[in-house]
């Protein structure tokens, strides 16, 4: 065989079978769809960020008053069993506002699927050791979601305007299904957690807040009611 002939044979590539090339296109759509999706979660977390900026208080003296405190629900233990910082700080922020009379009443709202998991009882427990009447307080067995409890606050409880309590980054979202719903709201920001203390919590909002938007603009899914609403009708 010449010399030449065998290099350049020797050099050719094996042409590439058809699972290859489904292969190669199966990664470049992956690829494709996960850049989308990134940009999709930016974008939905810089809009709704940006839209509700000025509707949230860091500074208690700088906070309108409004007669109705809607309170967003957590968990009091972590799942170590440990306490949960952010409803420690939560309902230390809430006691605050009521006692410096910057709410007069407050919605706590938060899930209670079961007879063991009691999101507003609990809120309601700590509120009272820490001084809050509670005579003051109404408790919605069935915000399941910020959605809910947000939609709830209106369509159930006839409150269109509130100061919504949460940390920060919780806010934000509240805030805006909050305008879309055609309620006046403020927010109030309540301590925030050490930095590191909770990052799957964090990871968890940067993905609800696109959720958020599919549920105002596309979904549009009526709020669920609590086990006391089911039984009554």
């Amino acid at each position: 065989m010449d010399t030449t002939l065998a290099t350049n044979y020797s050099n050719e590539s094996p042409p590439e079978t058809a699972g290859v090339r489904v292969a190669k296109r199966f990664i470049k759509v992956l690829i494709a769809v996960s850049f989308l999706g990134a940009t999709t979660v930016l974008i939905s977390n810089w809009w709704v960020v940006y839209n509700t900026r000025s509707q949230i208080y860091f500074d208690i003296d700088e906070l309108p008053t409004n007669d109705v405190g809607l309170v967003l629900g957590t968990s009091k233990f972590v799942r170590s069993g440990k306490e949960n910082l952010f409803f420690r700080y939560r309902m230390e922020a809430t006691a605050r506002l009521w006692k410096e009379g910057k709410v007069k009443y407050l919605i706590l709202s938060g899930n209670n699927d079961s007879e063991y998991y009691n999101e507003p009882v609990d809120m309601q427990r700590a509120l009272v050791k820490l001084g809050v009447p509670a005579s003051v307080m109404t408790l919605d067995y069935a915000g399941y979601r910020t959605f809910d409890s947000v939609v709830r606050c209106k369509d159930y409880f006839n409150q269109e305007k509130i100061t919504i309590i949460s940390q920060n980054f919780h806010n934000a979202r509240a805030l805006y299904i909050g305008n879309h719903e055609g309620i006046e709201a403020i927010a109030f920001a309540a301590q925030d957690v050490p930095d590191g203390y909770s990052f799957r919590t964090l990871i968890r909002e940067y993905l609800a807040r696109p959720y958020a938007l599919l549920d105002i603009y596309v979904i549009r899914p009526q709020p669920q009611k609590g086990n006391w609403e089911r039984k009554r009708n």
